[in-house]
């Protein structure tokens, strides 16, 4: 339940606002640090509702983006991020809902005018990745540099492997430590640790159920976790040709909301978010139904994400 005395706020682009809580805290200041879900549903399908896989943290004004799922150039531009002022990408795992639009989001920044670097980082894969990329578009972007006269983008996108826990980045501004947590049968997947000005921030990924991770995210601002609801899996299953493997999969690879309760509690996290939701286009699926059993374990605050809200730092 959220309040008026909550000391964060959320604002939500005209497209989400009529799904969005309706009372917030009212603040004038504009923030230092500041996440936006740009796509919160789980998954590669594509439809009316919720975008694909995307985060984005900002921190005096330099955007880092984390996940690349279909959609989100068009969520950045929904939200009143510029494509251009993307300074940095972080890529959990090579799922297409996590990477798809990778070098695409690159391609629209620079069709908007990019001539910086953005440094992109990600499981090994990401540096041949980049390069393929640019084999594959390299008759329109020769053509277009020729044509009309822009700066040559492929010295512009600097992809780095990651291949061990560790810092990746640390800038003035943001300090960011990946963790490899498992995502059956995917193991090279990483959990992002943003250390702010105003808090700490721990992006989940997807993940098994994994207690390693709430050592990772202890004493954390804010945790965002993806999560899997139970009862929607099995309705999901039942109108699938592939449903049982698909389920087997699921189960598998994902949290569930009573677990994702359990992580947080063990982390002590002052806020839970839950995103990355496993399925997230069943509409008879409430935000009660997503947080009942996360209450079982967990008795912090608890946000159920949407598109384009935005959650402001210091929590």
């Amino acid at each position: 339940m959220i309040h008026r005395r909550d000391l964060f706020k959320f604002t939500a682009g005209a497209a989400a606002l009529a799904a969005a809580p309706s009372v917030f805290a009212q603040s004038s200041a504009k923030p230092r640090t500041r996440i936006v879900f740009l796509g919160t549903k789980g998954g590669p399908r594509v439809g009316n509702g919720a975008s694909n896989p995307a985060n984005l943290v900002v921190v005096n004004d330099t955007p880092y983006l984390i996940d690349c799922g279909m959609g989100v150039s068009h969520q950045l531009v929904a939200a009143g991020v510029p494509i251009p002022s993307l300074k940095y990408i972080f890529i959990s795992h090579h799922h297409s809902d996590h990477n798809l639009e990778y070098g695409n989001v690159f391609y629209n920044a620079w069709a908007a005018g990019l001539s910086t670097p953005i440094h992109s980082f990600g499981p090994k894969g990401i540096e041949a990745m980049t390069k393929a990329y640019w084999e594959l578009n390299k008759f329109d972007v020769e053509t277009r540099i020729e044509d009309e006269g822009r700066p040559d983008p492929r010295p512009l996108l600097v992809a780095k492997d990651i291949d061990a826990n560790g810092v990746v980045l640390k800038t003035a501004d943001v300090t960011v430590t990946a963790f490899r947590t498992p995502h059956p049968p995917i193991m090279d997947n990483f959990a992002y640790k943003f250390e702010t000005p105003d808090g700490v921030i721990v992006f989940s990924s997807d993940t098994c159920y994994n207690p390693k991770l709430a050592e990772f995210a202890e004493g954390a601002d804010v945790l965002v976790h993806e999560c899997l609801y139970v009862p929607a899996v099995d309705r999901l299953v039942l109108k699938t040709k592939n449903g049982a493997t698909l389920k087997k999969h699921l189960m598998a690879s994902h949290t569930t909301t009573e677990d994702v309760g359990r992580i947080a509690a063990a982390a002590g996290v002052k806020t839970l978010v839950l995103s990355h939701f496993v399925p997230g286009d069943d509409p008879t699926v409430t935000d009660d139904d997503w947080t009942r059993d996360v209450k079982k374990n967990f008795s912090g605050r608890i946000i159920v994400a949407k598109d384009l809200m935005e959650l402001k730092l210091p929590v």
